[in-house]
């Protein structure tokens, strides 16, 4: 039963990313929200995925699931996000994408360290640098708010904005490294960058909501947001079959959400696992939310708060069905919340800026990420490689989008770099 939970999880979630319908890498979400718009074509969406996830899959989510015996959800789920959008969407494609999928999630169980000493063959070892792609995206996903205040507001606005968000953030990291929040012996841990994204949001509803309509005018339901959320609400089925899967998952102490979680689990404090998965969901919603609100693409574990479910539960069937009911509520509440938005014309016609501010921001993190994953793999190297290869694209109008050239340049250069290595021209990075 065991492995059909995680053969199961692997199927639904790279059908879900095929389908266009949801990603588990954050950072993905508005750059699949590109493709759905016709701004980026399949290829570059998958390539893209792949050098964003996959290094953290062999550096981050495999190393924590080999260490605790338990697999973290980052294994499994950003394994599929880049099966799912490396596979066409069509008759075939999706069909294929929900086999290797449930391959995938068997191949993890049945054994993951014979993978990872695999990759130990190649002179340069390019996997783990190239984690560094997606790692400033969350951080720097958290000033899209500012961005986007400054691109309808104003620029004094948007400043503000920004300083207020980046001092909150500074306060959670302060709280955190003190202990201050506890909850019985536990110390709760906030997410800054959740915190940040909150105060943005508010700042950018705010200002929004002020914006008057003009006299005559009326408030159009089928807004931006509006669709984005319909489009998800009609996928809610599929949300409601994963989300109970994985929390029955959880409940078998299978998986869980975050490596906190699962170091708590794997000691057997199951309770302690369920209040710090819990801290972690709460920092999350605003995340989730906005960019579900925002792009129409949704997360396979929402808000996470189906680990806690699953952390809580008195047996597997009864956590596969809260799991099921408690997604089956966040998605309905996305439409509560779109409805709001769509009461007050300047939040609705901020649906643009905050995508362009997303898409914008996405542009310089990644290609920051890409540039720090290169020099890593190639010292020196690697910033004259992603520089040039930038500034070429550049000139040629772009064949590669902006946001595919950090993480295809970061690829490059580790196949690069293993070339010059076997034939002398270069050594072997410390």
């Amino acid at each position: 039963m065991e492995t059909l939970f995680v053969v199961l999880i692997g199927m639904v979630a790279a059908i879900l990313a095929n389908r266009n319908i949801a990603v588990f890498n954050d950072g993905l979400r508005p750059i699949v929200s590109e493709h759905i718009e016709g701004r980026l074509n399949r290829r570059e969406l998958g390539l893209t995925a792949f050098a964003m996830s996959f290094g953290l899959v062999i550096g981050f989510g495999i190393p924590f699931t080999i260490s605790a015996s338990i697999i973290l959800i980052h294994s499994i789920l950003l394994g599929t996000d880049i099966i799912g959008l490396l596979t066409p969407k069509n008759k075939w494609g999706t069909p294929v994408a929900a086999l290797i999928g449930g391959l995938y999630g068997w191949g993890l169980i049945a054994g993951l360290e014979g993978f990872v000493k695999l990759f130990d063959y190649l002179p340069v070892n390019f996997l783990e640098p190239l984690g560094e792609v997606g790692t400033p995206v969350v951080v720097t996903f958290m000033a899209f708010p500012a961005l986007a205040v400054a691109m309808q507001f104003g620029i004094k606005k948007g400043v503000l904005t920004f300083v207020v968000a980046a001092l909150v953030r500074q306060l959670a990291v302060f709280v955190n490294e003190q202990g201050l929040i506890t909850i019985g012996d536990n110390v709760v841990s906030i997410n800054q960058e959740g915190m940040a994204l909150i105060v943005g949001m508010i700042f950018l509803f705010v200002y929004a909501i002020k914006e008057k309509a003009s006299e005559g005018s009326s408030v159009d339901l089928a807004s931006l947001f509006s669709d984005k959320v319909r489009s998800i609400k009609k996928n809610v089925v599929f949300f409601m079959v994963i989300g109970g899967l994985i929390a029955g998952a959880t409940n078998l102490m299978l998986m869980a959400g975050d490596p906190i979680s699962l170091n708590l689990l794997s000691e057997g404090q199951t309770a302690d696992a369920g209040i710090a998965a819990a801290a972690r969901a709460i920092g999350f919603i605003p995340l989730v939310a906005s960019t579900a609100i925002a792009t129409g693409v949704y997360s396979p574990v929402g808000f996470t708060l189906i680990f806690v479910v699953g952390f809580f539960s008195p047996n597997v069937w009864l956590a596969l069905i809260i799991g099921a009911a408690i997604i089956f509520a966040e998605v309905m509440l996305l439409s509560y919340i779109a409805r709001f938005l769509d009461k007050y014309p300047g939040v609705r016609n901020s649906g643009e800026n905050i995508r362009n501010a997303m898409t914008k921001l996405l542009e310089v993190a990644l290609l920051i990420g890409g540039a720090n994953a290169s020099n890593m793999i190639a010292p020196g190297f690697g910033f004259f490689f992603i520089a040039g290869f930038y500034l070429l694209n550049e000139v040629a109008g772009r064949p590669i989008v902006r946001m595919a050239v950090g993480p295809v340049g970061a690829i490059a250069v580790g196949i690069i770099a293993n070339i010059l290595v076997a034939f002398g021209l270069m050594t072997i990075p410390q």
